[in-house]
């Protein structure tokens, strides 16, 4: 049962939903998201088929990040009328890669008093650490590379690092990323994790151009990737 909440206004809970299997749904989670008043979604067809397995028909309203500083301002109304508002980005947890830091900021700032609330569970970016088999102690989490302008410069940045760096990648651009790890890191190990609590989760390691060559043997891949860039071993020696 939830705590009672002792704050002025209404509740804003954060929710971190399953990033592909439906059973990681913490029962925190499943109560928040059965007990608000409305939950605002990255994309309301993804928390639909969620909301449906699970059986549950709380009001859903759309916020993605082109609409998050405009959807933030009726949350705060809402809010100052004592509604507990949930929100999700599309998997996993919000504000990693994911609209939500923006929202949290604006509420927090009209509203400082209002009680805004995490409800942890499921990440690609801790999920793939978890079975990387690496030294994760210390690593820079640059999430998504820009597609063009910066490109190159963060490959550099990539290539010069004394810790473990981890990018997020879609499955378009895998192939051109690893390719662009060849040039700038071309003795780095990099460990992929692919389709992460599905029925096809995967972890590859190996150099990029090796790497590349699996995937492309492999035609057509699928899902969002998480790519971890060990160090090369000349900057290993120096550490």
């Amino acid at each position: 049962m939830e705590e009672e909440n002792d704050h002025p206004n209404g509740k804003l809970s954060i929710v971190a939903t399953p990033i592909g299997n439906m059973g990681d749904l913490t029962f925190r989670a499943l109560w928040n998201l059965k007990e608000c008043n409305v939950i605002y979604a990255e994309d309301t067809r993804v928390i639909s088929k969620l909301l449906a397995h699970y059986g549950l028909r709380t009001s859903v309203q759309r916020l993605d990040a082109a609409t998050e500083a405009k959807k933030a301002k009726e949350i705060i109304v809402r809010l100052e009328a004592g509604e507990h508002v949930a929100f999700v980005s599309d998997a996993g947890t919000p504000g990693i890669s994911d609209p939500g830091s923006r929202l949290v900021a604006i509420v927090r700032e009209a509203l400082p008093e209002t009680l805004i609330d995490a409800i942890p569970g499921p990440s690609a970016l801790t999920a793939a650490l978890s079975i990387a088999g690496i030294d994760m102690s210390a690593f820079t989490f640059l999430g998504f590379p820009p597609h063009k302008k910066g490109r190159q410069t963060l490959m550099k940045q990539i290539a010069i690092s004394d810790i473990p760096v981890v990018l997020y990648e879609s499955p378009h651009r895998i192939i051109k990323l690893l390719g662009e790890l060849a040039k700038a890191a071309p003795k780095s190990r990099i460990t992929i994790g692919r389709e992460l609590t599905k029925m096809h989760e995967e972890i590859l390691a190996g150099e990029p151009l090796e790497l590349a060559a699996r995937l492309e043997k492999k035609g057509g891949v699928r899902g969002e990737f998480v790519v971890i860039i060990e160090p090369q071993p000349a900057k290993k020696a120096r550490t």
